[in-house]
């Protein structure tokens, strides 16, 4: 029988899909900019109204993004009470 997983290693693989899943969209969103900058024509002097609004949203989207991956990846969730010196050993593994 396979053993059950403990909520920290359950927490912890949450953060990892979530993450991978957030930086995957954030990496989809700047290649999908790119390429509307690279390849896409534009109007000479100008850039089109679309265009402008399209870039409007992925900017915001890009920044949300941004800033959930970087809440998840510094969050210390439910591990804080485990580490009281803070150097993100827990403390009843320092001393092996």
């Amino acid at each position: 029988m396979k053993n059950r997983l403990t909520p920290a290693e359950l927490d912890a693989r949450l953060k990892f899909v979530v993450g991978c899943v957030l930086a995957g969209v954030l990496t989809l969103t700047t290649i999908g900019v790119l390429y509307a900058l690279v390849f896409v024509t534009q109007p000479i002097g100008a850039q089109a109204e679309n265009d402008k609004m399209f870039f409007s949203v992925l900017s915001s989207v890009a920044t949300f993004i941004t800033g959930t991956l970087a809440g998840l990846m510094i969050s210390t969730g439910r591990n804080s009470d485990e580490d009281k010196d803070g150097n993100g050993i827990p403390d009843h593994l320092e001393g092996e």
